[in-house]
């Protein structure tokens, strides 16, 4: 009985272990020869707005998160 449940409890990890990994590689994200492209076009519609200081780096921050898309 004490192994049946051990295996099903590794067997579940094991599946969840899996499927959080195919939706981490689902989800696009930049490489990193993205990201010099990614921030200086989030620099851009940030002065595009006239932003500067908190506002201007928090924009930039939520900007590159999505990719540098408005």
């Amino acid at each position: 009985m004490l192994r049946t449940v051990s295996f099903a409890t590794i067997l579940a990890i094991g599946l969840t272990a899996c499927e959080a990994m195919a939706q981490s590689q689902s989800n696009p994200t930049t490489t990193q020869s993205d990201r010099p492209t990614v921030s200086k076009a989030c620099s851009a519609q940030a002065n595009a707005k006239g932003l500067h200081g908190k506002e201007r780096k928090k924009f930039r921050s939520e900007c590159k998160k999505r990719g540098g898309i408005d």
